[in-house]
């Protein structure tokens, strides 16, 4: 039995067809270029498939609204059709009807709107102030970075209809400066292959474009590619994809980069718990090399989002690689983290130099990092996407969620006979930095002079607080967020605690609305946490130490 109720409101005189428990068909007129969605994410899925003259054009997931809207997302409908022409929404609900209710009563009925504009204006109060965001939506890892002609290009895991993990797609930022990014068209969409997960970008030097290459995730993981001939503004899948396929489940996470050594493409894949390293002349012909990861490192969790490089030793005229390993779970706090190893590679085989496990940041918050390609100076410029899977889901933002760290410069360091990953932060975020100030902003940059064991505490009126501690006897730095606002999920509370190799000068720790970062002044030490404050942390105390405060420039 079908049942047709007539609209009334936004969509009046339009037609909602419900057909069954769980399924219903809303025609739509195109009147304007939005459909605003109304999203509720305590609600399960409902996948909307669109149809334009009986044809699929496009399948989404929306947590469509039962009796509250959180907020709206928007549905760009002329890129279906024209004015006046009519799509039809076929819609399927998932969630139990013995707790949503009759299907015809949803609110999301009554509040699915057409609108030629999709208001954006931030009303986040954890809103990074100067980290990269999406301007709406979910955001993970991120993808296929670059920099050419004086831009870099920073891609990234997202969801354009939700702020919760679903749909992924490639949004796309770019940058002068590293700091300042503006919003750029989506990038590379779904299509028949699966969802976009991760990947990487190369430029192309000789043919003068930029060649993606994404993990095409639909029944089973393929790597695909995709060309640019407009500085990475377009994209054209290319016709022979897949380009790469295997048997197994987890296999993702390209990525490429030219190897003048070999004279050859090099690509890194990661697949279950190992990594496997690919070589081509064409950039769609791969040659499988060789696998590592056996016996090495962490394996409490899937392998995910490889890069391998280049590094210089400081202070020497050594040179040697640097393989990042992104792993979820197995973290040393839990949740996802980034480990890393330091070897040799001959464009075939990596081998590494050392058998224990090594983290790349000792915070909670640091995972899915990979470097730009083409990078200025050889320069190795990472983003890390700023969360942990355990409550990325769950962090109490609704317009978006999720940050990218700052940009940090890797190299390589040597202590009591061992090489280390060194990370700093990039030159550029030294123009984050305003005049000296004596009480603590929402947002800053402390500079602390490090006499011996140090403390240092920010806390608010409320009680909040985080505590930092640098023991010399122990040879270890910690924070301390247990204090920090986390009702949103129980695994958030943490002591995250880092090894110290070598003594501790100065500390640089870098505040915004909603996170902490903290590094070695010399690049031997890196944290990164998520707060999330009731309100802001208006006061500092430092014991053993001595603090600069700098406000942080707009």
């Amino acid at each position: 039995m079908t049942m047709v109720l007539t609209l009334t409101g936004a969509l009046a005189q339009q037609k909602l067809q419900v057909l069954g428990k769980s399924r219903a068909m809303q025609r739509v007129v195109v009147t304007n270029k939005y459909l605003l969605l109304p999203v509720q994410e305590r609600e399960d899925n409902a996948n909307i498939r669109i149809l334009k003259d009986g044809q699929q054009v496009k399948s989404l997931n929306v947590r469509l609204a039962v009796d509250q809207v959180d907020y709206y997302v928007p549905l760009n409908l002329t890129q279906f059709t024209t004015t006046n022409s009519q799509l039809l929404l076929d819609i399927t609900f998932y969630g139990d009807r013995r707790f949503t209710g009759a299907m015809k009563d949803f609110l999301c009925w009554k509040e699915m709107k057409q609108s030629d504009t999709f208001d954006t204006k931030n009303r986040e109060k954890y809103r990074p102030q100067y980290h990269h965001t999406p301007v709406y939506g979910w955001m993970n890892d991120p993808n296929g970075m670059f920099y050419k002609d004086g831009v870099y290009h920073l891609y990234y895991q997202w969801n354009p209809y939700g702020s919760m993990w679903e749909n992924m797609t490639w949004g796309h930022s770019t940058s002068r400066d590293l700091i300042h990014w503006e919003a750029q068209p989506t990038a590379i969409e779904p299509d028949a292959l699966g969802d976009i997960f991760s990947g990487s970008c190369v430029v192309d030097k000789e043919n003068d474009r930029v060649v993606a290459f994404y993990t095409s995730a639909g029944k089973s993981q393929t790597q695909s590619m995709a060309v640019s001939k407009d500085n990475g503004q377009t994209f054209e899948k290319y016709s022979g994809n897949p380009v790469l396929v295997s048997t197994e489940e987890d296999f993702r996470d390209p990525k490429a980069f030219w190897n003048p050594e070999i004279q050859r493409w090099n690509l890194i894949l990661a697949v279950g718990q190992e990594m496997r390293i690919y070589s081509s002349a064409d950039l769609k012909e791969w040659k499988y090399e060789s696998s590592f990861g056996k016996e090495l490192g962490c394996h409490d969790g899937v392998w995910e989002c490889p890069d391998l490089m280049k590094l210089q030793v400081r202070g020497t005229d050594k040179q040697k690689w640097l393989l990042i390993c992104n792993i979820n779970p197995g973290g040393p706090f839990g949740g996802s983290a980034t480990q890393y190893f330091v070897g040799t590679f001959d464009g075939h085989h990596f081998n590494c130099e050392h058998k224990d496990t090594r983290w790349m940041d000792y915070g909670k918050d640091h995972y899915a990092t990979v470097t730009f390609d083409n990078a200025p100076d050889g320069r190795k410029i990472a983003l890390a996407w700023m969360s942990n899977w355990q409550y990325a889901n769950q962090v109490p933002t609704k317009q978006f969620r999720s940050a990218n760290s700052l940009p940090r410069d890797l190299d390589l360091y040597e202590y009591e006979g061992q090489t280390y990953c060194g990370v700093t932060p990039s030159r550029e975020v030294n123009a984050l930095r305003g005049k000296v100030v004596k009480k603590l902003p929402k947002t800053c940059e402390i500079v602390v002079d490090v006499k011996g064991t140090t403390e240092v505490t920010l806390s608010n009126k409320l009680g909040e607080q985080v505590l930092m501690k640098y023991d010399v006897a122990k040879k270890t730095f910690s924070m301390d967020r247990t204090r920090s606002y986390a009702s949103f999920s129980e695994a958030f509370p943490c002591v995250t605690t880092a090894p110290v190799y070598g003594d501790i000068r100065q500390l640089r720790i870098f505040i915004d609305n909603s996170s902490i970062e903290v590094f070695d002044a010399e690049g031997r030490l890196s944290m990164t946490n998520l707060i999330f404050p009731t309100e802001p942390y208006n006061n500092i105390k430092v014991a053993g130490g001595r603090a600069t405060i700098y406000e942080i420039k707009n």
